[in-house]
């Protein structure tokens, strides 16, 4: 027994029991079916319709039901070549009563109801064609089981279905040609002109949804096969290439393009961007065909930095994933930052028992466990405030929640605030934090410890990405311990964080620039969050205990492109937001490396993770020595603490010997 809940507004919920599958249905104030998931039973399908029966459902039924009449007389009619009305209105006045309550309660089994006709479809057609098929298999059983004396000649059975189909559908067809007309003509006066770029299938199916859009009015299409040049798609006609843009939007007098590639490369995006932008038009996008297919309506918006990486999207190993994390209390140390949030929202689907939310920032859990509120009531998550630094607390909330595995993000990332005045913080977080966490872990028995590092711990040149190599060292020294397995998994820049230049250049084009690079050499790796927490997890599941997994960070960007390209989707040229070089700051380099000069890496079973080799390690007493200066009463000196550093990181070059001097450009 379960229940069958009906929804008529947000404030009252009515369930009864039923007896079929679990189900949901979703229904308006006026208790028409919005959403509603398959269902199996008959009975079901006959009680839940009852319950969900209109105005506008009642009189459909009514029609089809009318139409089964009508086409057993036209079958009845055509098979006497209309002549003999006396046997015919006999027949047909002595089998309809009967048969017409069976043909009707077929019509609502096939579920003919929960859809729209609006909306009518070749779906739709084919339920007809099932119900057309029930409703004729009707004809000869209901004659048997009524022992009426009736004789259906076996031309009608094949006559009937053919006209039920045809009225049935037909009606449905028309009333969508209708609607979608009269939406045309509104549609043609009141939409802002546009230019769809591509003409492909996912332009197929936006432009039949713009055809009924009030916002936007599709007048021409670009594409770059000849062989679509002049023909014409859903009435809109492929007038030439995509490199005539500019042409094309002077002609039609159009600011707005919609790009329909969803796989375009980033090169041809870019080009595609710098197009719009010469010409003074902004540039638009349409979510992948495979997404807009489920039902859902395409969604036209802006193009954001992350459409410009031009990287494909992360194919999971759920199976593995779900083996090590479903059921499981995890926990996430930063979780109120940018990677430790999304690895929070990633971790969630793959149903973990507990989720432990750890962070030193009110204000970042606060926004967590709201979003999670909102997007995920129930969700089994608890927030906790701390400091990885203090080691009571951290032992308190191990002891006490017990995780299988912890994602360590928590971590200062700035490099140039911690390079001076901030050098010893940058340390005592970074790489004693991370042995409170893992000493804590392995005493409770956590089986894994995954350091979420960075690739600036590569040959460091500046104070945070040495920290980040002292954690780690030290995840690899504590490696086995207790039985605790530290990874490490190791990435580069991450779009949209709070340590990214993307909010930085966002904001300085809000202020009408000019937007500040340091130097016109710089390169950097970039993935967005959601791809870093992603391949971040399925690191974690791979690992064995002492890895260092890298991530595949694909090629890197100039920084100075990834300005100029936000300048464009900003719908802005150079001239109107203008670039300034500013020079390297302390601890900057030119280029990021992902593996340290004695590293190399092997492939694993995913293609964007690999596993480095790490150097061996020195002997373990080098731990008790960062242990004994690192629990001193006193804050140590930034000249203090790099001498430290070299002591420990061998490859940490100081500042000094890779500072550049600012350009003056």
């Amino acid at each position: 027994m379960c229940s069958y809940r009906i929804l008529p507004s947000r404030r009252c919920v009515y369930s009864f029991p039923v007896t079929s599958p679990i189900a949901t249905v979703r229904i308006a104030p006026d208790f028409t079916v919005l959403k509603r998931m398959p269902m199996r039973s008959l009975p079901f399908r006959l009680t839940s319709c009852s319950a969900t029966i209109n105005w506008r459902v009642a009189l459909a039924w009514v029609h089809d039901v009318v139409a089964a009449a009508v086409a057993l007389v036209l079958a009845f009619a055509i098979r006497l070549n209309f002549e003999d009305s006396s046997v015919l209105f006999e027949s047909v006045w002595h089998l309809l009563p009967w048969l017409l309550p069976v043909q009707a309660l077929g019509f609502v089994a096939v579920g003919l109801y929960r859809g729209l006709w609006r909306y009518a479809s070749l779906r739709d057609i084919q339920q007809i064609a099932v119900a057309a098929g029930l409703a004729t298999l009707a004809i000869p059983l209901v004659t048997y089981l009524g022992r009426l004396e009736v004789v259906v000649p076996r031309s009608v059975i094949i006559i009937f279905p053919v006209l039920l189909i045809f009225f049935m559908a037909g009606s449905r067809l028309a009333y969508r040609m209708w609607r979608e007309h009269r939406a045309s003509l509104y549609t043609k006066r009141q939409g802002e002109p546009v230019i769809i770029i591509g003409a492909g299938d996912t332009a197929v199916h936006l432009l039949r949804q713009l055809a009924t859009s009030p916002r936007y009015r599709a007048v021409a299409v670009l594409d770059d096969d000849p062989r679509k040049i002049g023909r014409v798609v859903h009435g809109v006609r492929v007038v030439g290439r995509i490199e005539n843009f500019a042409r094309f939007a002077r002609e039609f007098s159009v600011s707005t393009a919609i790009v329909a590639l969803p796989d375009a490369s980033r090169a041809q995006r870019r080009r595609i961007v710098e197009l719009c932008a010469n010409a003074g038009a902004r540039a638009l996008t349409v979510q992948p065909l495979d997404d807009a297919s489920r039902g859902h309506e395409s969604v036209v918006r802006r193009f954001e930095i992350d459409d410009l990486l031009g990287r494909a999207p992360v194919q999971l190993d759920l199976d593995a994933l779900k083996r090590s994390f479903s059921g499981q209390c995890v926990m996430v140390t930063g979780a109120g930052g940018s990677i430790g949030s999304e690895l929070c929202r990633q971790l969630l689907r793959l149903s973990p028992r507990l989720l432990v939310a750890f962070d030193v920032s009110e204000y970042g859990l606060y926004r967590l466990t709201e979003e999670f509120a909102e997007r995920h009531p129930g969700a089994p998550l608890v927030a906790l405030v701390g400091d990885v630094k203090d080691a009571a607390r951290v032992e308190d909330v191990i002891a006490q929640y017990k995780p299988t595995a912890i994602f360590h993000a928590a971590a200062y990332k700035h490099v140039p605030l911690m390079e001076s005045l901030n050098a010893w913080q940058a340390i005592y977080n970074n790489a004693y934090g991370t042995w409170v966490v893992a000493e804590a872990a392995a005493r409770h028995g956590v089986e894994r410890l995954v350091l979420v590092s960075t690739d600036k711990a590569v040959n460091p040149v500046n104070v945070m990405g040495a920290s980040k190599r002292l954690a780690e060292l030290v995840c690899q020294t504590l490696n086995g311990k207790g039985g605790l397995r530290c990874e490490i998994v190791r990435f580069g820049n991450v779009l949209g964080s709070s340590g990214s230049v993307v909010p930085k250049f966002q904001e300085q084009i809000q202020k009408g620039g000019p937007v500040t690079v340091t130097h016109p050499d710089v390169v950097r790796y970039f993935m967005s969050i959601s791809e870093a927490a992603q391949l971040v997890i399925q690191a974690a599941a791979m690992g064995k205990g002492g890895e260092i997994f890298v991530l595949d960070m694909g090629t890197p960007v100039k920084i100075v492109d990834l300005a100029r390209d936000m300048i464009r989707l900003a719908g802005y040229s150079e001239a109107e937001i203008p670039i300034e070089f500013t020079g390297l700051r302390p601890g900057e380099k030119l280029f990021e490396e992902l593996l340290c000069d004695t590293e190399r890496t092997f492939a694993t079973p995913h293609p964007k993770v690999r596993v480095a080799k790490p150097a061996p390690l020195s002997h373990p007493a080098w731990l008790l020595e960062f242990l004994e200066w690192v629990r001193q009463e006193r804050s140590a000196s930034d000249a203090e603490v790099r001498a430290y550093l070299r002591r420990w990181v061998p490859e940490y070059c100081e500042p000094s010997q890779t500072h550049l001097q600012p350009l003056h450009v």
